[in-house]
Parts: structure tokens; sequence; C-alpha cells
């Protein structure tokens, strides 16, 4: 046990003083006032246990305010440890920014619907570095890895397209993502690639930038966004935006196989709900949990004190209007 405040015990010397002054004046009084010729009678009769009794009020208040000190000077334990789960995981998502993720096959369009699931995601697990990767034509990193999740959260709503050269470049995407958690010491590193395109643009190559993931021990979860068949696109045309049914195009037999070389999985997104359950789907397989032992655990001990010292003034008042009401015989 030790005090946060320890000066503060110093206090203690107040009711030492008190006692000391008990004493004396408990001494002054007990002096012989009246003249007899023998003391015999008076020591036969012996102590009245009255007389014991009503010292107790005194030593109650004294050791209430004896507690009291000892609680305002904050007593705290650290004898307990606490055992600590921890996820021990890295997370990059590696998204496709390329205008056809304005499609609006998804409410309101695939981009918007894959940054909401993605913060809820994020929302969901407090214990992990996570960071956020772009790419369109070229590739940049939008969050590096960070456990600020309203930072994170933020820049994951801040991704747009149109910042970057339009097209599809899988394999730059993906590189950028391992480049950047390359060099961490996380048990479990995870890229999760979301695309709703064929690999188009990019001086990396997809294979390659696979071996690099499956060299780092990076495990890829890749996600092809669109419905099946045609989706509503907006293009823009001399008197405006207008949506046009255009052929879904997603080179599923890529992602299968950037998932199936570094231990991941391929995953088909055609809804929001879809999209949902793919991330709830990864988030359960990614619970590699180790318990470890943290700081010691600080107990704060204020409290027993306190109560006790409430209970000595409780009773110092009870015995005392007891004694007030008994007669001295």
């Amino acid at each position: 046990m030790f005090f946060e405040y320890p000066y503060l015990l110093w206090l203690l010397a107040v009711p030492a003083l008190l006692i000391l002054r008990y004493v004396w004046i408990e001494w002054k009084d007990r002096r012989a006032h009246l003249r007899v010729s023998a003391l015999d009678q008076w020591e036969a009769g012996g102590r009245s246990v009255l007389e014991i009794v009503r010292h107790i009020p005194f030593a109650l208040r004294i050791a209430a305010l004896c507690l009291l000190i000892v609680a305002i000077a904050r007593p705290r334990s650290s004898s307990q440890v606490e055992k600590v789960d921890t996820e021990g995981i890295d997370i990059i998502f590696a998204m496709d920014v390329s205008t056809s993720m304005l499609a609006r096959d998804f409410t309101p369009d695939r981009l918007s619907a894959a940054k909401d699931i993605a913060i809820e995601f994020i929302a969901q697990r407090p214990s992990d570095r996570m960071g956020i990767v772009v790419f369109a034509g070229e590739s940049y990193t939008q969050c590096p890895l960070t456990t600020d999740r309203a930072t994170l959260i933020n820049l994951m709503k801040e991704v747009q397209t149109d910042l970057i050269e339009d097209g599809t470049a899988i394999g730059n995407g993906l590189a950028t993502a391992v480049a950047r958690m390359k060099d961490s010491d996380a048990k479990s590193r995870v890229v999760i690639l979301l695309t709703d395109g064929v690999n188009n643009m990019g001086e990396i190559d997809p294979a390659m930038a696979t071996e690099i993931a499956k060299t780092y021990g990076i495990r890829v979860y890749t996600i092809g966004v669109g419905a099946n068949g045609e989706a509503p696109y907006p293009v823009q045309t001399p008197w405006g935006i207008e949506l046009r049914k255009l052929p879904v195009e997603i080179d599923e037999p890529l992602l299968k196989e950037i998932a199936d070389g570094t231990g991941g999985r391929y995953f088909r997104a055609t809804d929001n709900t879809k999209l949902s359950e793919i991330y709830a789907e990864i988030g359960k397989m990614e619970k590699t949990r180790t318990t470890v032992d943290s700081f010691p655990v600080y107990k704060d001990l204020f409290s027993g004190y306190a109560l006790a010292a409430l209970i000595c003034l409780a009773l110092e008042v009870l015995l005392g209007a007891i004694l007030r009401r008994t007669p001295v015989c």
C-alpha cells in the first residue's frame, strides 16, 4: 500500500496532541480535592464500569480523525495485476477510388458504402492498429498505421475519387499497403483490398505484389465490389449527369489468386448488406488474441477508511447519548 498524498500524514500529529491534552486533563481532574483520614473504603470500591466506558467516545473520536486523515492521503494498493487481452493485429484498408466506384448499385454508391462499412469495422476493433491506402491509376497512403480512431475515421471519410489519375492499379495499391506494414512487429498483419474493376494500370504487377506480401507474411483479403450483370453508372453528358446501365467487370480470378497466394480469402459483395457481412466475417477470422500482464492495477482504498471513520463517529454519538442518560451512582 502507498499514499498518493503522503505529506498529509503529518496531520496525524493533531490526534496525538489531542490525546496528550486529554490525558493531562484527566490527570488534573483525578487529583485529590477532599481530605480524608484513610483511603481503604475508596480503594475497596474499585473503579466502576462507567468510569472506564466514559473514555470510549473520545477514543472513537480520535480513531475517526485518524481514519479521515489516512483517507484524504489517498491510500492505494497495487498488489493486483490485471490480465489484458490484446489483438496484436495491424490492418491496412487498400481501397479502389477509381470513378467506377461511384456506381449506384450500392447505397448511395460503392465508395460511400465501402467507407461507411469500413468505419463500422474500425469502431468495433479498438485494440488494432489500422491504416488506409487508396489507389486508382496510382496509389498513395491516406493514413499510416495508427490507433487514433478519431483521426483514422476522419481520414476514411475524406477518401474520394478524382484526386489521382483514374484507372485501376491493383498491383500498386497492394504494394503500397505492404510497404506500410512490412516493418511492423504485430502478431498478425492483414490487408483488406477492395476493388470493383480489372487491373489496367500501374508499374507493379499484381502477381509481384502478391509475392512481396507473401514474403512478409502479410495476409490479403480481397473484396470484389459490384452487382451481378449490369449496374447504373453516373455519366457526364451535355445535359448533366445521367445514370446508364453498364456491365460490371471484376477480375475475380486475379483477386482469388492474390487471396489464395497470401493465405487470405476472396469475397464478392453485391450490395451493402453483403459487404457488411463480409467485414463481419473478416473480423471473426482475425481474432488472434493473446493474454498478457499489464501494469499493476491501482486500487483506491479511500472509501474503506472513510466508511470506518463514519462508523466510529456514529458509535461515538450513540455511546455519548447513552452515557448522558445513565445516572451517576
